[in-house]
């Protein structure tokens, strides 16, 4: 099931709907643009607590899930520890996904 969160954010990528980095998604967010923003399990506290804060505050979806040097294999980039999703219909699914309803 993990293998295919990874695969589908890839698609999301291949669509251009997914944005990686930490500076990205910053923008993202800050913008209205992400419907959904992924914080690898393994990415300091420091981040998982600044992006929870920052999308709670702006009430936009986050999970957090995978690895960090996955999520960056993926999606066709280095080590990434933060994505956002800017389609709904990617980012409902992936949230499906990711809470265990979508197998």
């Amino acid at each position: 099931m993990t293998n295919r969160i990874y695969s589908f954010m890839g698609l999301a990528t291949k669509a251009g709907k997914l944005l990686s980095g930490e500076e990205a998604c910053d923008k993202a967010v800050k913008s209205g643009k992400a419907k959904l923003v992924i914080v690898a399990g393994d990415a300091s506290e420091n981040t998982k607590k600044k992006f929870i804060d920052m999308c709670k505050y702006r009430g936009i979806d986050i999970r957090v899930f995978g690895e960090k040097d996955s999520i960056g294999r993926y999606t066709g980039k280095d080590v990434r520890s933060v994505v956002a999703i800017l389609d709904w219909g990617f980012a409902g699914r992936l949230m499906e996904m990711i809470d265990g309803n979508g197998s």
